[in-house]
């Protein structure tokens, strides 16, 4: 078990407690970054989520946050951060890249859940091409235009990226929540998934009277 999954199986037992009842043991919700994160959203609070579809915790999230997403301010604007934290990673690496073929091929309505299902339960190797090519195959989409998408100059920017944002919000564990390149929640902060979601609608407010 390496230290990001460690840290993941930690999110697990904030979850357990949270739905016991128990309160968190940090009694702060939130970590305030200093200096803040330069954001891309110019006239807009941007949260972003950082995951990876290994998560397990990170798939058990994702229903729960996409309906919180239904409620999105409109001066608010969501993104999600596939986690890398070392350029080595070929699995981290491979996961960021198959998020971003899926989201600029338009797919993540078709594609978002059930790569988590296969590389959670379909031992899908994120970091082999072929698996991968093999995987969107099945999937009815257009495997060619699919792999057009997953050797493009953009999704290999946009994985840099990833990397980038992972280090300098100081990520350690998944899924995390930051808002506004200020604030910085997760589960392990606040006891569980709709705690999570319930302090991203405050730091958002607090993020506008800032």
């Amino acid at each position: 078990m390496n230290r990001r999954d460690a840290l993941c199986q930690l999110g697990a037992l904030a979850l357990l407690a949270g739905s016991a009842g128990l309160a968190p043991a940090q009694e702060k919700r939130f970590i305030e970054l200093t200096p803040p994160v330069q954001t891309d959203a110019k006239d807009k609070i941007e949260v972003i989520e950082f995951f990876y579809y290994g998560c397990p915790h990170c798939r058990e999230f994702d229903p729960m946050l996409q309906e919180w997403l239904k409620k999105l301010p409109s001066d608010a604007v969501f993104t999600r951060v596939p986690a890398i934290w070392s350029e080595r990673d070929t699995r981290r690496l491979g996961e960021a890249r198959l998020y971003y073929t899926i989201l600029d091929s338009k797919l993540l309505d078709v594609l978002h859940k059930k790569a988590f299902i296969a590389i959670q339960n379909e031992r899908l190797n994120p970091g082999s091409e072929d698996e991968v090519l093999a995987w969107a195959e099945k999937q009815g989409v257009d495997a060619k235009a699919f792999m057009s998408v997953y050797k493009s100059f953009g999704v290999q920017t946009q994985v840099r990226r990833a990397l980038q944002l992972t280090r300098a919000y100081k990520i350690e564990g998944v899924p995390t929540l930051a808002v506004g390149g200020r604030f910085v929640t997760s589960a392990s902060l606040t006891g569980g998934h709709q705690a999570v979601l319930d302090e991203l609608s405050s730091l958002i407010a607090r993020a506008r009277r800032n």
